[in-house]
Parts: C-alpha cells; structure tokens; sequence
C-alpha cells in the first residue's frame, strides 16, 4: 500500500501553553500521521529500475543497464578499455552518467548504484549506494558543489533539459554554436548601399515641394541630418554604447563565480543527445551567502559570450475578421499615394527614386520600441541559491543609443 499524505485542515488559532486537551490531543494526531507516512517504505517498479557503477577514479556512473524516459536526455557516451575474458584490453563504448545526472536519479528512486570497490568485494548481492552515500561520494566532484546540484535537480522536476556549458572531456558532446555570421551581399545590394543614398539625396535637394522647415535643404547633403536620431547623433560629444571598452581592473587571483555552467533548453525544444542544439539559456549558478553581486566588468564577460537576442515580434491586433453578409462588400485596402510602378530593377537598386505601390496592410509592423529595450540585446540567467531556495535573476544588456529616439 503507498503512503498517502494526510489532509490537514487550515488552523485556526495560534496554538498556546496550557491549551485545552481537544486541542492538544488534534494537533498529536495530525504529527503522528504525518510521521507515519515519513516512516512507510519507499516503492517502486523494477521495470523501470536501472543499474549503475560509481566510479570514483573517472568521477562517472556507467550505467549497466539503462531503463526509463530519463535517458533520452542525460548521460554520454564514452569509450573506454575494458578487458575481455582473455584479458586482452579492448576499446568499448558505454554510457556515462556526469555526478549530477547520478544523482538524481538515484535520489528519484530511478537507479541503483553501487560503488565499484564494493562491487569488486560483495558483488551485485551487496547493498547499493544509499542517497546520503551518493551526495557525500559525488559533491566536490567535477566542479559540482551543492547549490549547482539543486538548480540541476529544481530546472529537471520541471522538465527542462539541462546540460553543462562546458564540457568536462573531449567526450562530452558540446551545443552546437550560436549562428553569428550574416548573409553575404548580393550586387545589386551593394550597388544600392554605395549609390542609393546619394541619389536619393540629391532628389531630395532638388524636388519641388516646398518645406517652409526645411527651405534650402542642403542639411542632409552636408552634415548627414535626414531625421531625430541623426540629429540626437549629432548632438552627442559624450561616447556611449556597448562598444566602448571598459576600465579594466587588477586581475583578481581567485576566479570570479560568475561563470556559464549550464545549458538550459525548454521542454519544447527539440533535442538530441548526441547533437545538442544552441542553448535557450544560459545559466551561472552562485552561493547568495557567500558572493555579492556582480561587478560591471563581471556582467559584460557574461554577455560576451551570449549571441544577440531577436527583436520580440510585435503583437496582431484588430478584431477578428466577421463573415460577411449578403449584399455587403469590404472596402478595397488603402493604397499608399506614391508613384506610378516602375520596373522592378530600378525599384531594387534606388527604391528611394523608383518607389512601387504597396498596400497598407501589407506593411510590416513596427517593432515596439519599449519592448525592445526591455527585452535588450543579450541576456543571461544567474540562479541563486539561498540555503536551498532556488531564484532565478535575468540581467540583459540594454541597447538605449542604437534606437532612432536615443
């Protein structure tokens, strides 16, 4: 019979010194039965049960036999030389567990593992490692320590992927790279970036339409002001943006915590094992007892390593189009007042001279610039832990003067 959590109902009172015995005698009963499901033994099905050997040498559990869901998302595999009957070494791949992945999976009740001097001794009929034995045994391990344990175990219960950033061998399959590279020009795209702007500048200063603003309009021809964000450009003396470099401090001899130690991909990701993809997150774990918070310096080494992050897309709205009635007809979309349609060619190389007609709900939609600098350009995840209790904080670089308001 499995144990059953008793159902407590809410309190309502503080309970005192010198209550009343009915008092007394319901809160005893409530501990009693919440001991008694502490006490009752710990099941579970044996088709699901697998095997594994702590290796103390290798800091790695290989796993003898395998069973479950859990493995289509932890463990690698590793070759290594095994001896044969004839005793003759030979190269043989296996599947491995890292410290993290052991653990859990001994702690869920899912594996059984023994330590491989025991298991030399007593054999298989020896008594596997209990979860206590297997913290004590594998923390300090491969640069894993207690709070890097509990965000694995808390991120896992949720039913992320958790991998680590860096790989602790050669054998460890590493994330795939962040896409960084950007598409090549075509000639026509060159053609327009060289020639483009001074035609259309030159149009501009010679049109007929009047601007009592703007009368002579040799503004943009000579100091490059065409809108708000080339005049806000001009007017800055003061360098700001992510391109200028720091004051770099004295390299401290103790190494910053602030590090990427996980991978972390949504549920909905598609994975693979041997192939992983680029990481929806990257995370850095530290110890809010013992680390303050990070330094400028530290959070900019941070997002050195992180790729730029898409603009969010901006939200459809309207109202859901209604069928319509008999007799009825929907106004032809709106076009925009440009000129007539010239040939495409001319269009893609001076679009600015060679404008087409497009209509207006076919336009794309502008991205909401307060989103956007919200969101930011990079992002990083740094969970904290607190003598067990798991936050999480997201820092993101902002991108203020690469907007047009800026």
């Amino acid at each position: 019979m499995r144990p059953v959590i008793p159902k407590r109902g809410e309190k309502e009172f503080e309970p005192r010194a010198g209550g009343s015995s009915l008092q007394a005698h319901i809160l005893d009963r409530s501990r009693a039965a919440m001991f008694e499901t502490l006490k009752a033994t710990r099941t579970t099905s044996s088709k699901a049960i697998s095997y594994g050997i702590w290796q103390p040498s290798l800091a790695r559990t290989e796993v003898t036999v395998a069973k479950g869901i859990h493995f289509s998302s932890m463990g690698h595999s590793a070759p290594r030389y095994v001896a044969d009957e004839n005793g003759a070494e030979k190269l043989q791949k296996r599947l491995e567990l890292l410290p993290e992945e052991a653990i859990y999976l001994i702690e869920r009740g899912a594996m059984f593992c023994w330590k491989e001097s025991v298991l030399r001794v007593e054999g298989l009929e020896g008594v596997p490692m209990t979860v206590q034995q297997a913290y004590s045994e594998m923390i300090g391990t491969e640069d894993l320590d207690l709070e890097k344990f509990q965000v694995y175990a808390y991120l896992k219960r949720l039913g992320y992927v958790v991998a680590r950033a860096r790989p602790p061998n050669k054998d460890y399959p590493a994330s795939a790279p962040f896409s960084t590279s950007t598409p090549r020009r075509t000639v026509l795209e060159r053609v327009k970036l060289l020639f483009g702007g001074f035609f259309s500048k030159i149009v501009r200063l010679f049109s007929k339409t009047a601007d009592w603003w703007r009368p002579l309009r040799i503004d943009s021809c000579f100091f490059g002001i065409t809108n708000y964000g080339s005049l806000f450009r001009s007017m800055r003396f003061i360098p700001s943006g992510h391109s200028v470099p720091l004051r770099r401090e004295p390299p401290s001899e103790k190494p910053t915590p602030y590090q990427i130690f996980y991978n972390v991909y949504k549920p909905s990701t598609p994975f693979k094992k041997s192939s992983p993809p680029p990481p929806d997150f990257q995370m850095a774990v530290i110890n809010a007892r013992t680390t303050p918070m990070p330094t400028l310096q530290e959070l900019t080494d941070l997002f050195e390593m992180r790729p730029d992050e898409p603009l969010p897309q901006p939200r459809k709205r309207g109202l859901p189009q209604q069928d319509a009635k008999p007799g009825t007809h929907n106004p032809p979309p709106t076009l925009t007042p440009t000129a007539p349609t010239y040939p495409p060619f001319l269009h893609r190389v001076f679009p600015s001279l060679f404008p087409v007609l497009v209509a207006s709900k076919d336009r794309p939609r502008v991205v909401n610039p307060f989103t956007a600098l919200k969101a930011g350009k990079k992002m990083i995840v740094i969970a904290v832990v607190d003598s067990g209790n798991v936050g999480f904080f997201r820092f993101s670089e902002g991108a203020f003067g690469e907007w047009p308001m800026a």
